[in-house]
């Protein structure tokens, strides 16, 4: 598969040949939805929590006597069907992760490059510097080549004036290849890769 390069200010760069084993794919929605699941419920808090019966601080003494008064059996005041007492069957303070073999996320973010590429939206920059870090100036320049919603990666480290003029942006994420995910892939219509994150791709999936 070939795409032409281009520059920041939308001029042409020559072209460059993506290996078909990564973004050549027929993309599989199951692998895709399995690693999107993953990944949130991975960044789930989950530190919702209620008291229980054993949280709450009430008299254990039992409330009145076992037989005799025509009244249910009670114990503690501490039981769910009282006023003041524990939640029954609350939320507790759990981790929402589950594993995912390695493979499984490897190829799922082979198919979501494939999708993207598939659908026509990826750029392919031949590098993401400026020389001042200005959000205007880029922005004007993100509005030449029509990337209003994009996810950028670059190769090992992202150009700090880059990285700076781009974050108060809206709707475009800046990442170094090593932070290239689906979800993120796939929450923005435009995956913009620069000539060293490509090849950086590539090498990693050799």
């Amino acid at each position: 598969m070939k795409l032409d390069v281009t520059t920041l200010d939308g001029g042409k760069a020559g072209s460059i040949e993506l290996n078909e084993a990564i973004f050549g794919l027929e993309p599989r929605i199951d692998l895709i939805h399995r690693c999107v699941r993953w990944q949130l419920a991975k960044r789930q808090a989950g530190t919702h929590k209620t008291l229980g019966r054993s949280d709450v601080s009430r008299t254990t003494k039992k409330m009145y006597r076992q037989k005799g008064t025509g009244n249910a059996r009670h114990g503690a005041a501490s039981a769910p069907q009282f006023r003041g007492g524990g939640k029954a069957f609350g939320p507790v303070v759990r981790d929402h992760a589950h594993d995912l073999p390695k493979r499984v996320r490897q190829l799922a973010l082979r198919h979501a490059l494939s999708a993207k590429a598939k659908d026509g939206a990826i750029v392919v920059l031949e590098s993401a510097t400026v020389s001042e870090p200005k959000t205007k100036a880029l922005k004007e320049r993100f509005g030449k080549l029509g990337l209003t919603n994009a996810l950028i990666v670059d190769g090992a480290a992202v150009d700090g004036n880059f990285g700076l003029a781009a974050r108060n942006i809206p709707n475009v994420d800046v990442l170094p290849v090593q932070g290239i995910n689906v979800y993120d892939i796939l929450r923005r219509d435009k995956l913009v890769l620069t000539k060293a994150a490509v090849d950086a791709l590539e090498a990693r999936f050799k």
